[in-house]
């Protein structure tokens, strides 16, 4: 959610005022914080809102974005809801690039997560991914096997030896495995801690639905624990793990097949985000406000879930 594409508060303002009725436009922040796309706080004299230009997405695949936050929303799931501009459609363009309006969550990320916020994301995603069974919108995953190999070969002259051995091997084993009995259906596929916002000590919202897409559900699952359960080291923390597994399975039970591939979802959660913040940090994109991430912890996880192969207690 960095600032690669400037605009201005006279350009926002003029905006909103030929396509939406959200009232006028007061002020707009830029928001320093993710990678993809260009996002800014949009007061309104109305509320506040969150206006995002994409940098990479286009406007042929981004209505299954938008229709999933609105669908989600619609069923319960505090993910924000699109506004849809006076043609009644939910996608624009601002200064070249695609753009949109969401509502704007109440809340705030935290950065140690507690046993019980790491329960009640649990609980909620899988309350997202029951909502979204009957969702009609079909995306495979963009940063999927095909990406993971496509941009590692971009990546490969910036690694040394062991970590260019360490991702070639892992992407030789991720390659002879597949998921495709266990459950699908729309993940999110990004739910860090920064992409959960807390208020009240409830869940206030999911945010950042763009690496949304149709796969294995239990995918989305390690993703989460990726980032909910671990500790600085890499090492897994294993009272928020329970915590989080249990939330889940509040409301959902895994099936067998998912339990039996769960060290090789966590693996492939790992690699996908090492992967893309190594693409990230050997090949930048410029821009006014960016926050980078350091690749390092994510080969750190991988490691640690490559030597402890146990299967979760489920």
């Amino acid at each position: 959610m960095s600032v690669f594409t400037k605009v201005s508060l006279e350009e926002a303002t003029r905006w909103v005022k030929q396509h939406y009725s959200i009232g006028r436009v007061v002020n707009l922040r830029g928001i320093p914080s993710g990678i993809e796309n260009t996002n800014f706080f949009l007061d309104t004299d109305q509320g506040v809102f969150v206006l995002t230009l994409f940098e990479k997405l286009t406007a042929s695949e981004l209505p299954f974005y938008l229709n999933l936050m609105a669908h989600l929303s619609s069923h319960g799931v505090p993910a924000p809801t699109p506004i849809k501009k006076l043609d009644d459609q939910f996608l624009g363009e601002l200064n070249g690039k695609p753009a949109a309006i969401v509502s704007c969550i109440p809340g705030k990320p935290t950065d140690k997560p507690t046993g019980n916020q790491a329960h009640l994301v649990g609980e909620q995603l899988a309350h997202m991914h029951l909502a979204g069974q009957s969702f009609e919108g079909e995306l495979e995953n963009l940063r999927g096997k095909a990406w993971w190999v496509s941009a590692s070969d971009e990546i490969y002259s910036f690694l040394d030896e062991g970590d260019s051995e360490l991702l070639r091997s892992e992407l030789a084993y991720q390659a002879d495995f597949g998921a495709q009995l266990t459950p699908r259906g729309p993940i999110h596929g990004d739910l860090f801690r920064d992409n959960v916002l807390f208020h009240n000590s409830r869940v206030g919202g999911f945010i950042d639905f763009y690496f949304a897409c149709v796969d294995a559900w239990v995918y989305d699952v390690a993703i989460t624990v990726n980032d909910w359960c671990i500790n600085a080291d890499g090492s897994m923390d294993d009272e928020r793990l329970h915590a989080l597994v249990n939330g889940y399975s509040s409301v959902r039970q895994l099936t067998s097949a998912e339990v039996e591939v769960w060290p090789t979802m966590l693996r492939a959660g790992a690699l996908r985000f090492w992967v893309s913040r190594l693409y990230d940090f050997h090949l930048p994109r410029p821009g006014e406000l960016t926050h980078a991430h350091d690749p390092e912890s994510f080969k750190r996880i991988l490691q640690g879930h490559q030597a402890r192969p146990k299967i979760f207690n489920f």
